[in-house]
C-alpha cells in the first residue's frame, strides 16, 4: 500500500490563510471513488472516516488504498480514522413497515428471537438481561419514544418495558439506556474482528464507542499492542456514564470525539453545549485533542446550502478552540459532498481571521514535563519576536501536540521522519507536517526549502524547537529564533 513519501513537492501554503482548525470527513457510497477522495482533499480534508457500523471489510479495504494514493499524490499527510460499531443496542432487522408502541403497553425486548407482534415480543441485537435494572429508563429511536423497564428474564434472555409515550418504531432502530453501566461490555466479538482487520491496514487513529470509562480505554489499548498496532485511541463521549468519568478517559485517551448524536439522548440535548465546552477544554488542558462531530451540516446532505444555525454551530466549535470538525452522513450518503467539505473550510477561515481562538488554561493538574515548559517557552517567543510560524521536530508528535494546545495564532510546522506521525499529525490544531529525514538541523533545511519555494519570504521570522539527538523520543531541548 502506498505510504507518504519524503516531503518533495512543494506545498501551495499561504501561512496566512491556513485554517487551523481541521475537517474530518466519513467516506461512504456517496464518495467510494479515486476521483471523489482526490477532491475531498483538495477541498480541505484532513482526515478520512472510516465508519465501522456500514460496510465490508473489502469496501474498507478499498477506501484505505484511494486515501493513502490520493495523499501520495497531492503530497499532503492525511490521518484515516477507524470507527468502531461499539455494542451499538439496537432493535434487530426484522420483517415490518414499522410497530405501534401504544402508551402503556407492555413488549419484550428478546435477544436473538423473532418478531411475534400478537405476543409484543421484539427481537434486539444485544441481551440486556446483562446490566439491566428494574426501573431504569430506556429511550427507543433516539428519544422519541419512551419507556421503563419493568421486568427481567435472565433465562428468557429477555426484558420487559412499559410505554411511556407512544409511536411508530422501524426496525434496527437504536435503545438508549442512559443509568445502564455497560463498563466491560463495550468491545463486541464484531469491534474484535474489526480492530484486527484495522491493524493489518495501519489506521492512524480508532475511535473508540460508548466508552463508559477509562478502565475501557485502558483495556482497549493493551489490545491494540498485542496486535501490534500504532493507531492511537479517540475516546467517543456518548453515554451518560462517560460524562460522570469525564476527566478519567480524557486522562487516559489521545483524544476525545464529542458524539453528539447518542449524547443528547443520554444526557438530553440542552446538555451537550456546555459538555462540548468542557471536554474541549479539558483536551486543551490536558494536551489532548478534540474532534466535534454530528449533525456539524446535516442540511447539506439534500442540500447545496447549510442553515444559518449550522455555520453557527461549526464557527463555535473553532471559537471555543476544537482541534477538528466532522462530517458523518454530508459525505458518507449525501448529495453535495465536496460543497459540505468547501463550506466548512470557509466558515473556518472567516472566523479563525475574525476571532482568534482565546483559550483559557488552567492550572495543569499534573507536574510539567520539559516538554510542556518548551512549548509555553516557544510560544511567548514567537507573539514576541512576531513569528510568521513555529517550527518543531518530532518523532511522535507529541511536541506539536503541546505547542498546538497552547492555540497559537499562527501555523505549527512539524517535522517528522516518520511518516505515520506526519498522517496522525494531519487532525491536530493549527500543524502543517512534513516528512524528511532524521539529520541534524532538519528544521532549518526544511525552512530553507520553504523560503526557495516561496512558502516563506525574505525577512519572516520562524521559532523553532528541536533537539541535540535527532530521532530520539522527547529530546527536544533546543529554541532558535531564525530571520529567513
Amino acid at each position: 500500500m502506498p505510504t507518504l513519501n519524503v516531503t518533495n513537492s512543494m506545498p501551495s501554503l499561504n501561512l496566512g490563510e491556513t485554517k487551523r482548525v481541521k475537517i474530518l470527513a466519513t467516506v461512504g457510497p456517496a464518495t467510494l471513488s479515486e476521483e471523489k477522495i482526490q477532491q475531498m482533499i483538495e477541498a480541505g480534508v484532513d482526515g478520512f472516516r472510516l465508519n465501522f457500523s456500514h460496510g465490508t471489510h473489502a469496501e474498507k479495504n478499498t477506501a484505505i488504498k484511494m486515501i493513502r494514493i490520493a495523499s501520495a499524490k497531492r503530497g499532503k499527510p492525511v490521518a484515516i480514522v477507524q470507527d468502531l460499531h461499539g455494542p451499538k443496542i439496537a432493535l434487530s432487522k426484522f420483517d415490518s413497515r414499522g410497530l405501534d408502541l401504544s402508551e402503556d403497553s407492555i413488549w419484550e425486548l428478546k435477544f436473538a428471537g423473532n418478531l411475534d407482534v400478537a405476543n409484543k415480543i421484539i427481537p434486539v441485537e444485544f441481551d440486556l438481561t446483562k446490566t439491566t435494572q428494574v426501573g431504569q429508563p430506556l429511550y427507543i429511536d433516539d428519544g422519541r419514544i419512551k419507556s421503563e423497564i419493568t421486568n427481567i428474564n435472565k433465562k428468557n434472555k429477555s426484558i420487559s418495558i412499559r410505554i411511556i409515550n407512544g409511536g411508530i418504531v422501524m426496525p434496527g432502530k437504536g435503545l438508549n439506556l442512559p443509568e445502564t453501566d455497560f463498563t466491560g461490555h463495550i468491545i463486541t466479538e464484531k469491534d474484535i474482528k474489526d480492530v484486527k482487520f484495522g491493524a493489518d491496514k495501519g489506521f492512524d487513529y480508532v475511535a473508540l464507542s460508548f466508552v463508559q470509562s477509562a478502565d475501557d480505554v485502558r483495556y482497549f489499548k493493551n489490545l491494540l499492542k498485542e496486535l501490534n498496532s500504532n493507531s492511537k485511541v479517540i475516546a467517543k463521549i456518548e453515554t451518560k456514564k462517560a460524562v460522570d468519568n469525564l476527566e478519567e478517559i480524557i486522562l487516559e485517551s489521545d483524544g476525545a470525539m464529542v458524539a453528539r448524536g447518542d449524547l443528547a439522548t443520554e444526557v438530553g440535548p440542552e446538555s451537550v453545549p456546555v459538555l462540548q465546552r468542557k471536554i474541549i477544554g479539558l483536551c486543551i488542558q490536558n494536551h489532548k485533542f478534540s474532534i466535534v462531530a454530528t449533525q456539524m451540516l446535516a442540511s447539506m446532505t439534500t442540500s447545496p446550502e447549510p442553515t444559518r444555525a449550522e455555520v453557527s454551530d461549526v464557527a463555535t466549535a473553532v471559537i471555543i478552540g476544537t482541534d477538528c470538525v466532522m462530517l458523518s452522513e454530508e459525505t458518507a450518503i449525501g448529495a453535495y459532498p465536496v460543497e459540505a467539505i468547501a463550506t466548512m473550510k470557509k466558515i473556518i477561515l472567516h472566523t479563525q481571521k475574525h476571532n482568534n481562538v482565546k483559550a483559557i488554561f488552567k492550572s495543569s493538574p499534573h507536574q510539567e514535563t520539559i516538554s510542556e515548559a518548551i512549548a509555553s517557552t516557544v510560544i511567548g517567543l514567537a507573539n514576541i519576536v512576531g513569528a510568521v510560524a513555529i517550527v518543531v521536530e518530532t518523532s511522535t508528535g507529541l511536541s506539536a501536540i503541546n505547542v498546538a494546545s497552547h492555540r497559537p495564532e499562527r501555523t505549527i510546522i512539524a517535522v517528522t521522519s516518520n511518516p505515520v506521525t506526519a498522517q496522525q499529525m494531519a487532525i491536530i490544531y493549527g500543524v502543517k507536517s512534513f516528512v524528511r529525514p532524521v539529520e541534524k538541523m532538519a528544521s532549518t533545511k526544511l525552512t530553507n526549502w520553504l523560503g526557495r519555494g516561496g512558502v516563506l519570504n525574505p525577512g519572516d521570522v520562524v521559532v523553532t524547537a528541536s533537539g541535540h539527538y535527532p530521532g530520539k523520543v522527547g529530546g527536544t531541548d533546543t529554541i532558535k529564533v531564525r530571520v529567513i
